[in-house]
């Protein structure tokens, strides 16, 4: 007789043997080869951003808290209270407003490794800036390597961008070893713990499908020998998936006539270690995102005294890294526009520093060796 066994959706059996013995039924399933997903951008945003819930909650953790910072400008040291750059960046285009604009940017450079903004000029001013998405964007190279040009299609239509020259698109991105031209996201560094994270989740659904029981066989084994007959055989099924098939009936106690034994063919959670499997997914994610675990609610490695300190941590090693880099790129790149402008962030903002912004203040409000125009710039005013 065939009895049916489940195969895993990510691995492909290499040999399958059936033999009959004694009126038995013995099944063996060889080991199937490890499936990875795609590691290009779409593949990643899907994997990742839309599926794992880890994923999405680093990308938008950082999203969020980079773009809530407040941007200042400068022009010969002194703070600029208004200047058309700060008015463009609280509404980039007619479509997305400044928050929506810069977690959108993030998002791009912790999905892809590589964001890009194309400047809108009119009258010689520059009135807009539009994000262009990293999977459609191409660069060129010229001969001796370096880049010529970019290219941007979206479906049959194509623009070609001057890879130099003034006012061109400004493309920002991430540190990668082996591309001269491209950036590493940090999604595909973690994208093996992603597959995993992805993987236990898939299986932990397909167990509750399955009465929430690892698969396993029927083995009959009467004692006089012979088989089933067809009529014992399709009852001995019907009353399988009538009786204790889907999350429902999960845990029923299975009853078996004589000559019948349950064989379990596959660990347990238990003996996977499925909870401490995953959450070590998870904490390698987090990882490759410079979030701590903590944060997410991540059991284990919390090397963190407590909340408060973690979310220092969060901001000083992750969130101000990824803001200054692209203050200091944005500077460069407007610097044909308006000469002389220098582009930062208003710390003094960020609720997550307020203690540090505290311990600053009194150790430059208690160094009396200082004038007070010392303090203000130590503090980070600039010249009153």
């Amino acid at each position: 007789m065939k009895i049916p066994f489940l195969k895993s959706p990510r691995a492909k059996a290499e040999s399958v043997a059936e033999t009959k013995a004694h009126g038995g039924f013995f099944a063996f399933a060889g080991a199937g080869h490890a499936h990875w997903s795609m590691r290009n951008y779409a593949g990643l945003a899907r994997e990742g951003y839309m599926r794992n819930p880890v994923a999405h909650r680093c990308v938008r953790m950082i999203c969020e808290a980079a773009a809530s910072v407040p941007w200042l400008a400068f022009e010969g040291g002194r703070e600029m209270d208004e200047h058309p750059v700060l008015t463009l960046f609280k509404k980039p285009n007619g479509r997305m407003s400044g928050a929506e604009f810069f977690e959108a940017l993030y998002g791009h450079l912790l999905i892809s490794g590589n964001a890009f903004i194309e400047p809108v000029m009119l009258d010689e001013e520059l009135r807009e800036l539009h994000l262009l998405r990293p999977d459609r964007l191409r660069i060129i190279e010229g001969r001796d390597g370096w880049p010529t040009a970019y290219e941007y299609r979206v479906g049959n239509a194509m623009r070609r961008f001057a890879a130099d020259g003034e006012m061109t698109l400004l493309h920002l991105r991430l540190f990668h070893p082996l591309d001269d031209h491209m950036g590493l996201a940090p999604l595909e560094a973690a994208g093996s713990a992603l597959d995993l994270s992805n993987a236990a989740a898939s299986w932990n659904k397909a167990l509750l499908d399955n009465s929430a029981r690892p698969s396993g066989a029927l083995v009959y084994q009467p004692k006089e020998g012979g088989n089933l007959t067809t009529a014992q055989y399709e009852r001995l099924k019907a009353e399988l998936a009538e009786g204790y098939s889907g999350p429902a009936r999960a845990g029923r106690p299975m009853v078996l006539e004589g000559g019948l034994d349950w064989k379990a063919m596959g660990m347990s959670p238990r003996e996977m270690d499925f909870a401490e499997a995953k959450n070590g997914a998870a904490r390698d994610i987090a990882l490759a995102f410079g979030v701590p675990p903590m944060l997410l609610g991540i059991p284990g490695d919390n090397t963190y005294a407590n909340y408060a300190e973690a979310n220092r941590a969060f901001w000083r090693l992750t969130v101000l890294p990824l803001i200054a880099r692209t203050a200091e790129a944005l500077t460069g790149w407007l610097d044909a526009t308006y000469d002389g402008l220098r582009l930062t962030h208003d710390l003094d903002q960020v609720a997550g520093l307020s203690a540090e912004r505290s311990e600053l203040w009194a150790r430059v409000g208690a160094a009396g060796f200082l004038t007070d125009e010392e303090k203000r710039q130590a503090v980070g005013y600039g010249v009153s």
